[in-house]
């Protein structure tokens, strides 16, 4: 999709501050996070929801999720992750692409 904001970022027509990449997926630092290091993944392949992500793109999206989690929590003396994902507008999805919120967590965060 040409106009969508995150296959903007994974064509590098948008600035983005890049975590991870590989073949099928892309992360990054969200523009307004709850927290220091809170990412996004998402696949490279456009998709809007979970509902019509391609299954081989869900896997690679949840394994990086899996390893970068690790890899925050680690780096940043985080206490724990979150990992968040809405779907559909009535769920809180704000931008249609399929994409997983990892959101390290501090003492007294809120």
């Amino acid at each position: 999709m040409n106009d969508c904001i995150f296959c903007k970022i994974v064509r590098g027509e948008l600035p983005s501050f890049n975590v991870y990449e590989n073949e099928k997926v892309l992360a990054f630092l969200d523009i307004h996070p709850v927290n220091p290091g809170h990412t996004l993944v998402i696949p490279k392949k456009h998709s809007p929801n979970i509902f019509e992500v391609l299954p081989e793109d869900w896997a690679s999206v949840t394994e990086t999720a899996r390893m970068l989690a690790g890899v925050l929590e680690k780096t940043l003396s985080a206490k724990g992750v979150n990992l968040m994902m809405n779907n559909r507008e009535h769920a809180g999805q704000l931008v249609e692409p399929t994409h997983v919120h990892i959101i390290p967590r501090f003492t007294d965060d809120t």
